[in-house]
């Protein structure tokens, strides 16, 4: 029998590409491949079967024809029949008993021409994990040309000369090739190799043939589960056949065999409540869906349900099986309407308070917990037309705080009754109803407190003119308390009072005026002055309220205008320029322009040397009437009137300065002088007096200047290396603070020294004796000196020391104190009052080059 499904492999030189392949027998077809197979099931009569096979070649439309002849022969291995072809020699059981000899040429559309046919063998077949013994053969490969010359074989290709290496290896003499280890299908299904022939020198006698081996799969790999544990959900009350997740396995064998084909089933499910069968499972997609009713979270949360994947198509005895777990768990809708724990609830708010929770109502509703079916929505259905309550929801706790957002008040509603209603955020699953104990009454109680005075007019407004005499009663400001419930006196006073005007009645709150108003005034702002008052009661504890008064004042004219500038400059010569005057006034309209300017008639020079011209209701020009005015200072009065009823006048002042001009009309500076009241005599008496100030101011300085030269150009009466005082300081003049100011130094002076200096002639005298007389004073230091303060006292006292006649000559010399008679010191000061060489110096020899010329001056008899 052959079926349809038995296929040889057509080859042709021309390859696959452009070929297209015909047969003459209606039973078989020719792939574009080459493939030959049963077009139906059939059965061959006979040992054989041969038919044409035409091949076509589409780019240049050339023909070949060939025979194929079918033998059917019995396998060692499956023991079903299948074809061969005459083209190769193929023995697929051990020792080979046939040889298939080359195809013969095909004759081409022109002639006789051959072309010699390649090599075609069928695929080899090799079941995975055999057990040997290997090597195995597999095929034995031939060539019709071995019975000429002596032929070798060898394969190439994955498995034999490339990784994984020698998995087949071929007997080049006889060609037989062999599997050497057990194959494994899922670590690779298929290889493909090339056979060679070559003779012994290695040309090649016939072209490369290929070998297809594929691995037959064995049951070897259980099914494996993607995951261990699914995670599903499914909604409570969900009916029968409702999706709830898809679990799957994979097994590594080949899918196209039973031995990859997975089934599915449920072991177990925990708990088994309310059925133990609540779900089932799609045996070929691992799909689990619901079986039965009755899912309710409220009773059973989560399902755990053990499923088991089995090969060989489910076959519990042949097939390898593997266990997951599938959670399932039941998802909450809102099948469970929010239910007051309490009937009736109370609650009390203080009136006029806001934001004040007043009572708390509690729900119970078996839904998941902090989700929409769970979370409670508060309304008020009556019992609040104003609108005074809100009810918030805690997000914690799920309860409905009542709140005041409205202040309430006493005396218009002593306590509310309400009717609220609860529900979710999420609507109700279909089919469930609102429950009765959804609805509940509130009470609310409200507590009277004092509540402040008010004024119903607040701001009140007063008008009046301004002026009215002192105690003239303007208004009553009486203030309202709101507490009719409460006997309590109501007491006013003064809050706010800037310029102390007004006066407010304790008892009854009547204002009247403590002094006079006036609109002027700096308190006045837009002709309204602002009072505050103050309204308290005597209730527990007491409470106030406050008012404001304004009071309007209209103007009177009460002020009369004024003249700008007040004062001003024009040229001595009229025609020039005039001054432009206006007119200012505290009053408002009417009691303002237009103005009348006039001059007065007394004095009579004032209308003789000076004209007034009005411009418009504000302004006015004010200029000379004469050709020439001496230049000075005028006082030229005014007259201005003012629109009011009675017009208020006023003789203003203008100081006007006459003064010489220029071409251009302004004022020089000699005339600007003159102006101010000065002749030409004593202005140049003014210059001179200065030019003679800088002149003295000159002189002294270059005096000082050589007098300061001549000082310091004075040669020093002794040679400065003879000096004998050039190391000794002069400690008098040092500042407060030392410790040595405390000693009188006048009791170490000679008085017997004192004589015969009196008696010197003048202007000869010693440089290093006291001098005579009465000491110059020398400025006193700061006790906290200024760095420019310590530059002046030493300029200073260069100044007192060079006017000094008493001085010594030289800047260099310093003049120290004389010592006391009888002091064991033997200071130089002693030898002034020694004339003789009788007394012995040369101790002073020991103390330096210095001290030795003083002895040899003193000791030695030079002269002094």
């Amino acid at each position: 029998m052959l079926r349809q499904e038995s296929r040889v492999t057509f080859s042709s030189c021309l390859g696959t590409q452009g070929t297209q392949y015909e047969t003459n027998n209606v039973d078989f077809k020719v792939g574009a491949d080459g493939t030959v197979f049963a077009a139906r099931e059939l059965r061959i009569p006979s040992e054989q079967v041969a038919f044409t096979v035409t091949a076509r070649d589409r780019r240049t439309a050339k023909r070949w024809d060939a025979v194929v002849r079918l033998l059917v022969a019995q396998t060692a291995h499956s023991g079903h029949k299948q074809t061969g072809k005459k083209s190769a020699a193929l023995d697929p059981s051990p020792p080979p008993s046939d040889t298939l000899m080359p195809w013969p040429q095909l004759p081409s559309a022109s002639g006789l021409r051959r072309q010699k046919r390649d090599w075609v063998i069928p695929p080899i077949n090799v079941p995975e994990n055999s057990r040997g013994p290997f090597p195995q053969q597999l095929v034995r490969i031939r060539s019709d040309k071995d019975n000429d010359i002596p032929i070798r074989y060898s394969v190439t290709g994955v498995g034999a000369d490339q990784p994984p290496m020698e998995v087949f290896s071929i007997d080049s003499m006889s060609g037989r090739m062999y599997v050497t280890r057990p194959m494994d299908r899922e670590e690779r299904a298929s290889y493909h190799l090339r056979a060679h022939a070559v003779d012994m020198n290695g040309n090649k006698v016939e072209n490369p043939i290929d070998l297809y081996i594929y691995v037959i799969d064995m049951n070897d790999n259980r099914p494996e589960f993607i995951n261990q544990v699914y995670n599903g959900s499914v909604d409570e009350g969900s009916k029968p056949g409702t999706y709830v997740m898809t679990v799957t396995a994979n097994d590594a064998d080949d899918s196209t065999t039973a031995n990859g084909m997975v089934r599915y089933r449920i072991v177990t499910q925990t708990p088994q409540s309310p059925s133990q069968n609540m779900f089932t499972i799609n045996s070929e997609t691992g799909d689990i869906v619901t079986v039965a009713a009755g899912l309710d979270r409220e009773k059973v949360q989560q399902y755990t349900v053990i499923v088991q994947a089995t090969d060989m198509e489910g076959n519990l005895n042949y097939g390898l099986s593997n266990t997951a777990t599938a959670i399932i768990t039941v998802t909450d809708v809102n099948d469970n309407p929010p239910e007051f724990t309490a009937s009736t609830y109370a609650g009390e708010v203080p009136e006029n308070r806001v934001e004040t929770v007043v009572a708390n109502l509690t729900v119970m509703d078996r839904d998941q917990p902090h989700s929409p079916n769970w979370n409670a929505v508060y309304r008020i259905i009556s019992g609040d037309p104003s609108g005074h309550f809100s009810i918030r929801t805690d997000p914690v706790t799920n309860e409905g705080m009542v709140t005041v957002v409205k202040a309430v008040d006493y005396e218009l509603n002593r306590a509310f009754m309400l009717t609220v209603m609860v529900s979710n955020q999420a609507p109700l699953a279909s089919g469930i109803q609102m429950s009765f104990q959804s609805t509940a009454g509130v009470t609310i109680s409200v507590v009277d407190i004092n509540e402040a005075p008010y004024f119903p007019s607040n701001h009140k407004l007063v008008r009046l003119e301004e002026g009215v005499p002192t105690g003239t009663v303007l208004t009553t400001f009486s203030a309202v308390d709101p507490d009719r419930f409460m006997q309590q006196a109501v007491r006013y006073s003064k809050l706010s009072d800037p310029a102390n005007w007004l006066h407010i009645n304790a008892t009854n709150g009547q204002i009247s005026t403590a002094a006079v108003l006036d609109r002027e005034s700096l308190y006045i702002r837009n002709n309204v002055y602002e009072a505050t008052f103050l309204a308290a009661d005597n209730g527990v504890p007491p409470a106030s309220g406050t008012g404001t008064l304004q009071i309007y004042l209209i103007d009177t004219n009460d002020n009369a205008p004024e003249l700008l500038p007040k004062e001003a400059q024009i040229c001595e010569k009229p025609g020039l320029n005039a001054i432009n005057i206006t007119a200012a006034d505290a009053d408002v309209d009417p009691n303002v322009g237009p103005y009348v300017f006039e001059l007065p008639f007394v004095p009579a020079s004032v209308r003789k040397n000076w004209t007034i011209t009005r411009l418009n209701g504000d302004y006015a020009q004010l200029s000379l009437r004469i050709l020439y005015l001496e230049a000075g200072v005028y006082d030229v009065p005014v007259i201005v009137t003012d629109s009011g009823n009675p017009p208020l006048s006023n003789s203003s002042i203008i100081k006007v300065k006459v003064c010489p001009c220029d071409d251009n009309g302004d004022c020089t500076t000699v005339g600007a002088v003159a102006a101010a009241g000065l002749g030409t005599g004593a202005i140049v008496a003014i210059l001179i007096c200065i030019v003679i100030l800088l002149t003295m101011v000159l002189l002294f300085v270059m005096w000082m200047k050589r007098r300061e030269k001549e000082r310091h150009t004075k040669q020093l009466l002794i040679d400065p290396e003879d000096d004998v005082r050039d190391n000794i300081l002069k400690y008098d003049e040092e500042g407060g603070g030392e410790e040595d100011q405390d000693y009188d130094l006048s009791q170490l002076q000679q008085p017997e020294a004192m004589e015969h200096a009196l008696s010197k002639a003048p202007g000869v005298r010693r440089v290093d004796e006291r001098p005579v007389g009465a000491e110059p004073q020398y400025p006193v230091r700061p006790v906290v000196p200024h760095p420019g303060d310590i530059g002046d006292f030493i300029n200073e006292g260069l100044r007192a020391a060079d006017n000094d006649p008493t001085a010594p000559p030289y800047d260099s010399l310093l003049v120290f104190d004389y010592e006391g008679s009888g002091s064991t010191a033997g200071s130089v000061s002693s030898l002034n009052s020694s004339s003789s060489g009788d007394q012995d110096y040369d101790y002073l020899n020991d103390w330096g080059p210095r001290f030795k010329k003083l002895a040899d001056m003193y000791g030695g008899g030079e002269e002094d």
